[in-house]
């Protein structure tokens, strides 16, 4: 089985194109979900312990959470370490699954791939890209979005050109929805005629001290 890493900067259109993956039958595995499924219940004591007063009702409050750690590198640190291994068990076993299940293709969609080191447990990465204006207005465009905190977000992820030059693939979201769906079609057809080569490490084990999955701030996707 093949897996590719999806990643892209706030604002660029990723969770646009891992639906497209979806809708072609591709098996993804949302990173960011994760964390909220984690938050709404799972992790919500461990958190409430390190940040008092950011769980509401055995939920942890996302805005309450993000005001304290965003902006806050050693307070962020703390809160990776409660999530990284919850969200890398889940990571770890949907592949197990889709494996299982006889999946040629699995995308692992993951906002901070590089940042957290997750490019090594892939197969092929592709970077879901637009121009510096258009991201800019869409993520300003959002409730809540003020141009600090999309600085903020922008200091913790790998600038747009760097994922682009690392990347096996490119979805250019500022193209349209056909041109986008037709890069995923030539994404999935270079897999399916063997021109993904596998080269993934193993993921770490769980309780490992290795990077996972970010414990992103809910406005950075």
């Amino acid at each position: 089985m093949i897996v590719l890493g999806l990643t892209g900067s706030i604002g660029m259109g990723k969770s646009t194109t891992a639906a497209m993956f979806r809708a072609a039958g591709v098996p993804v595995h949302d990173a960011d979900a994760a964390v909220h499924r984690l938050y709404a219940g799972p992790l919500a004591e461990k958190i409430e312990a390190a940040f008092p007063g950011t769980v509401r009702d055995g939920a942890v409050d996302r805005a309450a959470l993000g005001a304290r750690v965003l902006g806050d590198a050693a307070a962020m640190a703390r809160l990776e370490a409660i999530v990284h291994p919850a969200v890398r068990a889940e990571a770890a076993a949907f592949l197990a699954a889709a494996e299982e299940a006889g999946a040629a293709v699995a995308v692992l969609d993951i906002p901070l791939l590089f940042e957290t080191g997750r490019d090594a447990e892939v197969d092929a990465i592709v970077v879901v890209t637009a121009p510096a204006e258009v991201q800019r207005a869409r993520v300003l465009a959002r409730p809540g979005m003020t141009a600090e905190k999309f600085a903020a977000i922008l200091a913790r992820q790998t600038p747009d050109a760097d994922k682009r030059r690392r990347a096996d693939f490119l979805v250019d979201s500022s193209a349209g929805l056909a041109a986008a769906e037709a890069e995923v079609a030539a994404i999935l057809a270079a897999v399916a005629a063997g021109r993904v080569t596998p080269r993934r490490a193993a993921a770490p084990a769980v309780g490992d001290d290795g990077d996972s999955a970010p414990a992103k701030h809910p406005a950075e996707g």
